[in-house]
């Protein structure tokens, strides 16, 4: 059965500073790059999700003087881990890693440009108020299913798909197409909370062609 035309796929996050040798490395954050191309060529929609920090962002442990890298703080919208500083805007680490080829993608939604919020989905920020405009796009399209693919599967793209399901899209994580940290048991607890959300975990093999 092809992909209809209401199906959108939601590229996220594959960006040097997330790659290894990066600034902020997934594991194997450059195996699912080959594995991406493929499956967007199935795809009329695509839409690829863009961490764009400015210089000094509230998430960065180096805006904190005492702080150190995955430090958890509290700002004025909750709990925060900090991160070392990754994806500011303009810098190589923020562009997308050399491989990635989507030409026919329609939209690059750009996140974590607020310096004071930080974003992990690409449909709200973490103040879980501010929208980044992703859902309107997507309803504004006719777009009712997404399918997830990028980094990290344990942050940016739960969130993406948490968001998803709550913005009312059907919502989809292709794992075999994602790579996370794991940090301190992040990964199994992503997957409770997509699997309690109505998330469907998938394999790219089940994509439709």
């Amino acid at each position: 059965m092809p992909i209809s035309s209401r199906t959108a796929l939601l590229v996220i996050d594959v960006q040097n500073d997330f790659i290894p040798g990066g600034k902020l490395p997934v594991p194997e954050g450059d195996l699912i790059v080959p594995l991406i191309n493929d499956l967007a060529r199935r795809f009329k929609q695509v839409i690829i999700a863009q961490d764009w920090h400015p210089s000094g962002h509230a998430s960065f442990a180096s805006s904190h003087p005492g702080r150190s890298p995955y430090d958890i703080i509290q700002l004025p919208y909750g709990e925060q881990t900090l991160w070392p500083d990754h994806c500011v805007q303009g810098s190589a680490g923020a562009e997308f890693h050399p491989q990635l080829d989507l030409p026919h993608a329609q939209l690059i939604i750009r996140k974590g440009c607020n310096p004071d919020i930080d974003s992990y989905s690409a449909f709200l920020e973490a103040d879980r108020k501010t929208t980044t405009g992703l859902a309107g796009y997507l309803k504004e399209r006719g777009i009712d299913t997404v399918y997830m693919v990028g980094l990290a599967l344990d942050f940016c793209v739960m969130f993406s798909a948490l968001d998803a399901r709550a913005a009312g899209f059907n919502a989809f994580v292709v794992q075999d197409a994602c790579r996370g940290i794991d940090l301190d048991g992040s990964m199994a607890a992503a997957f409770e909370r997509m699997q309690g959300a109505g998330v469907g975990l998938i394999q790219s093999a089940e994509v439709p062609t």
